[in-house]
């Protein structure tokens, strides 16, 4: 499994959780189910950074080498 999908499986399946959260939420208050939820949405935040950020990588390139390209280039349009 790629990291890609192991990434977006995470995410469904906290999807999945989140659901179930706002469900009990909806029931009843409860502030460790609203704790949960808010934790989880961080979690699901982060996921969702690191699945953007895996796909920019796959696309263009690894940071440090796309940051070198770029130096290079603004180094050769100050020279011209």
């Amino acid at each position: 499994m790629t990291v890609i999908e192991t990434i977006h499986s995470e995410i469904d399946e906290l999807s999945r959780r989140r659901a179930d959260l706002w469900h009990d939420l909806s029931v009843r208050r409860d502030p460790d189910v609203a704790q949960e939820l808010k934790e989880l949405e961080a979690r699901l935040d982060n996921l969702w950074h690191q699945h953007r950020a895996e796909r920019a990588r796959i696309r263009f390139g690894e940071r440090d080498e796309i940051v070198k390209r770029a130096r290079a280039e603004e180094r050769l349009e100050r020279a011209a």
